[in-house]
């Protein structure tokens, strides 16, 4: 999935301004300058937008997680150089602090209905023989239904 458009959703979602964007990356000590973040904010067809890379995008969501949860055995995380949907998805589980129902409950608000079982496969190990590719869409209607349930707590 195109990782500017998970990072304009997170903020938008979120409300991140600059600031907390900047206060993400320094979370987890991975240096970014301000005119990146500009450039990734920035949509497609506008000039000066540049495409956000894997490892700024996994190292924000190590932030957000940092941010929300703290840090695990006092251990800042590496960010990967290399995302999947799936590692996306799981950690922004990690950083909600989601457990499978709260999961299911944001997809319905988005009109989808899944069960355990079929969540749990996105989560396991790829070689597992009950793995699932996260889609997409699948990635897609889970912020939209984190972006509804925002607008229901913001009335």
């Amino acid at each position: 999935m195109d990782n500017n458009y998970i990072f304009y959703k997170l903020r938008k979602i979120y409300q991140w301004d600059e600031e907390k964007i900047g206060n993400l990356f320094k979370s987890v000590e991975f240096l970014v300058s301000p005119l990146d973040i500009f450039a990734w904010m920035k949509q497609e067809q506008y000039e000066g937008f540049k495409e956000m890379p894997d490892q700024a995008l996994a190292a924000l969501l190590n932030g957000f997680i940092v941010d929300k949860r703290g840090l695990k055995d006092g251990q800042i995380p590496v960010a990967e150089e290399k995302l999947t949907n799936n590692i996306i998805f799981r950690k922004l589980r990690i950083a909600l602090n989601f457990k499978d129902d709260d999961i299911i409950e944001t997809l319905k608000t988005a009109d989808i209905r899944i069960g355990k079982p079929e969540l749990n496969a996105f989560f396991r190990d790829p070689k597992h023989a009950h793995y699932r590719v996260c889609g997409d869409q699948f990635l897609r209607n889970f912020l939209r239904g984190l972006q509804l349930e925002s607008y229901k707590h913001q009335k």
